[in-house]
């Protein structure tokens, strides 16, 4: 027979606020899934019926404010020809990125409605990304005079109600805090005018400035929410998928900000001539191909937990890229000025210098990183990594077993934080009897 240690600790932890359950059963699981079929047939058949109309606005220079962000100006289109490509071949590129994020989004959308559609909210994500996909050709097309100009509205004001949908109700299907729900109603109205009166006037006419002024309030309202969620609300599983989504976003987010920098460093590079405005669309049209592999990921609980260390190491390197950056064009730049007049303009030895810098300044500077991120950004795991440095150097000098079984368990009660902890021991005496009874 065991006998316990006296030293038992015990701790509870904080409940977490129930949220209730989001399956469906019976006729309401039948009538979304039915919803989900409906939605993917009229989208498909309303997208490809307008792929004629969407290609030749990609093929059509603009002129002035009538602009949209796709379309050509004229000096693009000759620019394009004097690199000998046509405007056919940018339309049909960039319509091939378009059928490419459909494709990606309706796969992610039927593994979602496969495995988990008895869930209210995986099959209300499955029901956004089947409009996610196409919505570049939508916000296009109904700004245009079109025979499917009606019908691309409403699919894009279906798609607009959706995305604020999701991103109030996630990641637990329920509006938290329950008034919520009326400001959703709220924004629901304010949605109207953003997809069937702005497309048709310059961003900068009053009624667009009205939509920008609303948009930007139904953004600040939904990461409010998910912020009091993460850390109000929230369980751990929960955390995880709202690492997922927002990392997609991010990622998404990222891709036209680095885009958009030498555009603010170089303005020529925004002249209506300019072909650098053509490749940032068609480069900017990859971003949100992150957002429902992410979605997908989150949804389908797939590697669910591997989120925090790719958030790590993109923090990590991406710190360290940019800085290795600036720090390899500086010393191109300075040692370029300072030995001009010894090697005579030739540049080859300050790129040479440079590159052995870059490659000595690489792993100090990379764990140096590390550590600064893992401190700021991962408490709980730095601090959970020094106790047990702390515990490992205590093992080797401790020779008390009381003292020992002390530091035990403050060990896993500081790293593990469970809602018990219990240490058994087996008194030596006890350890001998099999022994004396043979």
């Amino acid at each position: 027979m065991n006998l316990p240690a006296e030293s038992t600790h015990s701790r509870k932890r904080p409940r977490q606020e129930n949220i209730g359950d989001t399956r469906l059963h019976g006729r309401s699981l039948v009538l979304l899934r039915v919803a989900w079929l409906t939605l993917v047939i009229l989208t498909l058949g309303i997208f490809f019926a307008s792929l004629s109309v969407y290609s030749a606005q990609l093929q059509t220079p603009c002129a002035g404010a009538s602009c949209w962000y796709t379309q050509l100006s004229a000096g693009q289109v000759e620019a394009l020809k004097g690199i000998g490509l046509s405007p056919g071949v940018y339309a049909a590129y960039t319509v091939a990125l378009t059928l490419a994020s459909v494709v990606l989004c309706l796969v992610v959308s039927t593994l979602i409605f496969w495995r988990r559609s008895d869930d209210r909210m995986a099959l209300l994500v499955a029901l956004l990304l089947v409009v996610f996909g196409p919505i570049y050709a939508t916000s296009s097309i109904v700004a245009v005079p079109s025979p499917w100009r009606v019908p691309n509205e409403c699919l894009y004001f279906l798609a607009l109600i959706l995305l604020m949908l999701v991103f109030l109700l996630f990641p637990s299907g329920q509006f938290v805090p329950h008034w919520m729900r009326w400001v959703f109603l709220v924004f629901l109205i304010g949605l109207v005018p953003t997809a069937f009166v702005a497309p048709a006037f310059p961003p900068y006419a009053p009624v667009g400035q009205l939509t920008f002024l609303e948009s930007l309030s139904e953004l600040a309202t939904i990461a409010i929410v998910q912020i009091y969620r993460y850390r109000r609300v929230s369980s751990p599983l929960q955390r995880q998928q709202t690492k997922w989504v927002v990392f997609g976003i991010a990622a998404s987010i990222t891709v036209v900000v680095i885009g958009s920098v030498p555009l603010l460093i170089f303005p020529t590079l925004a002249e209506p001539g300019s072909l650098y405005p053509v490749a940032l669309n068609a480069f900017s049209t990859l971003g949100p191909l992150f957002i429902p592999l992410s979605f997908g990921f989150a949804m389908l609980h797939s590697r669910l937990w591997d989120i925090d260390v790719l958030i790590n190491r993109t923090l990590v390197y991406g710190t360290l890229t940019v800085i290795l950056a600036v720090i390899y064009v500086g010393l191109v730049i300075g040692l370029q000025a300072l030995l001009r007049s010894i090697i005579s303009q030739d540049n080859s030895v300050a790129i040479v210098i440079s590159t052995l810098a870059i490659a000595a300044l690489f792993q100090p500077l990379r764990h140096r990183i590390q550590a600064i991120i893992d401190r700021r950004f991962y408490r709980r795991k730095y601090d959970a990594a020094k106790t047990l440095e702390a515990f490992s150097a205590t093992l080797r000098n401790e020779v008390d077993l009381d003292q020992l079984r002390e530091h035990l368990l403050a060990v896993v009660q500081e790293t593990m934080q469970p809602e018990h902890v219990s240490l058994w021991l087996r008194k030596a005496e006890q350890r001998r009897q099999p022994n004396a009874d043979r």
